[in-house]
């Protein structure tokens, strides 16, 4: 009987335990507030401070042009915000020819912000003569929402956003989503959607499959744990707490269903979202498709890493479906 008795008490200790490591790991890495942009940085394993003075040179440019705050309502209720820049005029000083018919919706990456991930990316897109829209995820900015989307809810607020500008713009105007990390897994997510017509082409930069497998990829390659219990427990608290599981909405799944053109990007040192997700994304995508894989790029370096092949990329992709 004591035998039993202290194997119940184990098992109970054990239980506990077990409870403990999935509460601790849903608050740090699902809850507002307590991911951390500064933790997400030093996982990722990108040294951002050897590009500080061209990112300083293009944030500069950026908050020169003209700008707007843009609010909007999710399916769910919550208020979404964004920042909007118009396209430049030709007296600007650019060689665009504006005509306010073309926008870049951007999405962001996990921790950050709209205005944060596109700084360097404005110099390409305003000097094209694109709009650019920048929304801040649910959960994040100057977005409303205590749970983090990871794209599963998040691509549902991109069409929202392409809504607005459908009909901010009209009918005939042509959109480009582009997302990075989290960002990029949205719209690939998206792509899986019944997309208006008006948006042309998705680009995808260092985008992971599902929650699931790049937690997972995490838990193993960066703290050498298991999966279990912190990934299925966590699943449960999302499904009942966020309203979605962390395997259900999946990159791989949404782009066999895809019918606009993608673009693919990833560094081919990303330890973060290792590059294999991509590969797998890519043989996955029904439709017209292409891939940039930047040698020895890391994390959301790929722009900075080798930006002549980046633009090259865009500049071609964008020649043929716009």
């Amino acid at each position: 009987m004591g035998k039993l008795k202290k194997a119940a008490a184990c098992a109970g200790i054990l239980a506990a335990a077990g409870i403990g490591e999935i509460a601790y790991f849903y608050r740090r890495t699902m809850k507002r507030g307590n991911a951390k942009v500064e933790r997400t940085i030093k996982m990722s394993g990108t040294d951002w401070s050897q590009y500080a003075p061209f990112m300083e040179k293009r944030k500069a440019f950026m908050l020169e042009q003209a700008h707007e705050d843009v609010y909007q309502t999710s399916f769910d209720g919550l208020k979404l915000h964004a920042t909007y820049f118009p396209a430049l005029k030709k007296e600007a000083g650019t060689d665009a020819g504006a005509d306010r018919k073309k926008v870049a919706i951007c999405f962001h990456g996990y921790t950050s912000q709209g205005m944060s991930d596109y700084i360097g990316l404005s110099g390409y897109y305003l000097n094209r003569g694109y709009a650019m829209l920048l929304p801040d995820a649910r959960a994040h900015g100057e977005s409303e929402g205590e749970y983090i989307g990871f794209g599963c809810l998040d691509r549902k607020d991109a069409l929202v956003w392409i809504d607005w500008v459908v009909q901010e713009l009209g009918d005939d105007v042509e959109i480009v989503l582009h997302g990075t990390s989290m960002g990029g897994a949205t719209v690939l997510m998206a792509s899986g959607l019944d997309l208006p017509g008006q948006v042309r082409g998705i680009v995808s930069d260092c985008a992971f499959t599902s929650p699931k497998e790049v937690f997972t990829h995490v838990l193993k390659n960066m703290y050498h744990l298991p999966a279990f219990p912190a990934i299925p427990g966590a699943d449960i608290l999302n499904r009942r707490l966020a309203g979605y599981g962390m395997d259900e909405c999946n990159a791989k799944r949404e782009v066999a269903k895809a019918k606009v053109p993608i673009l693919f990007i990833h560094g081919t040192k990303d330890t973060f979202v290792p590059y294999h997700m991509c590969r797998e994304i890519y043989d996955c995508c029904a439709s017209p498709k292409k891939i940039l894989e930047v040698e020895g790029a890391a994390h959301a370096e790929s722009y900075y890493k080798d930006t002549e092949s980046y633009e090259r990329a865009l500049d071609e992709f964008f020649e043929e479906i716009m």
